[in-house]
């Protein structure tokens, strides 16, 4: 902990017009990927079918590629490594032909003289349901930021919601550019990878809040920026530690744990990375912006705090009967 202390605050609202300019930059650069180049929708959303196979040695992915190409169930397909040079993964986009049809008898019987096999895995996604958990998937998500919006009106207030909701749709969108930028597949892995984003970021906003909440009353500048400067120095020890250890259990993931959580690690890398960077840099400065002003907050606190003094008198007055 000694590495990360610090004894004097840091000017870093000083610095926030260069850091909202990164971030606009970032964010602008997502959003003109995201409708250029478009995301590459997995299974889960663009339905169709997978066939995952595992070879007894190195797969022959030539000949599976030459096999498959007559076949109309396998019209279009896609045949690419999965994790290792003995394991392959055939995807068709479309999976309306021959729905009858065993997709992994048709692959066995199609892969039968490139080498020995086994099927491991066949899903079959319809058109229908592909565009029903896709609705399903981004309704999730905006109603993950209307919660998180009355929650944190009610626990601070308006300004403090606004400024938190915003650092998440940053968070979001950037994550979300990385995403299309290395053509990741989109499926329901990177749509729990980007749920886990915003409750991971929204802790860390909440933790920085909290301590300039407790600065209003703390600190005796009445200049916000001086406010923001002292809380989020008082909160960095903690925030590098939780996320630098995160980042490197994820990084694990990512490095070891296959192809199969290859996307959602890598969102959650990014997301992680985004996310600490936003709480300190985005959502605080933000309330900047917005003209919160410290005067106005410590008086709405003391007529707060005398109102409930009253009560309290009140209240002790009439159990004893003077009222």
């Amino acid at each position: 902990m000694e590495l990360f202390k610090y004894k004097k605050p840091i000017p870093l609202m000083a610095k926030s017009k260069i850091f909202f300019t990164i971030s606009i930059i970032a964010v602008l650069a997502s959003y003109v990927l995201i409708f250029t180049k478009g995301f590459n929708l997995g299974i889960d959303f663009a339905g169709g079918t997978v066939v995952q196979v595992k070879y007894e040695g190195q797969a022959p992915i030539d000949k599976v590629r030459e096999a498959i190409r007559s076949s109309e169930i396998f019209e279009g397909a896609s045949v690419n490594y999965f994790g290792s040079d003995d394991e392959i993964v055939i995807k068709v986009r479309t999976s309306s032909k021959r729905l009858g049809t065993d997709i992994g008898d048709e692959a066995r019987k199609l892969l039968q003289s490139t080498g020995k096999f086994e099927v491991r895995r066949v899903d079959m996604v319809g058109p229908k349901v592909g565009n029903e958990l896709r609705e399903k998937g981004i309704m999730a998500l905006l109603l993950a930021i209307a919660g998180i919006l009355i929650y944190v009106s009610f626990r601070f207030e308006w300004r403090f919601a606004i400024a938190s909701v915003v650092a998440l749709v940053h968070d979001i969108s950037i994550a979300m550019g990385a995403i299309v930028l290395f053509n990741i597949e989109v499926n329901l892995d990177i749509l729990a990878a980007l749920l886990t984003i915003l409750g991971y970021s929204l802790n860390d906003t909440i933790i920085v809040f909290d301590r300039i909440r407790e600065g209003l009353v703390s600190v005796r500048s009445s200049k916000l920026a001086d406010v923001i400067d002292e809380s989020v120095t008082r909160t960095l020890s903690r925030t590098t530690l939780t996320s630098l250890t995160t980042f490197f259990v994820v990084l694990t993931l990512f490095l070891m744990g296959g192809e199969i959580i290859h996307g959602f690690s890598f969102t959650l890398l990014v997301g992680i990375i985004v996310g600490t960077y936003s709480s300190i840099f985005i959502a605080s400065p933000l309330l900047m912006a917005m003209n919160f002003n410290v005067e106005n907050y410590r008086k709405k606190l003391a007529e707060k705090k005398r109102r409930e003094e009253e009560k309290a008198r009140l209240r002790a007055m009439y159990e004893q009967g003077t009222v």
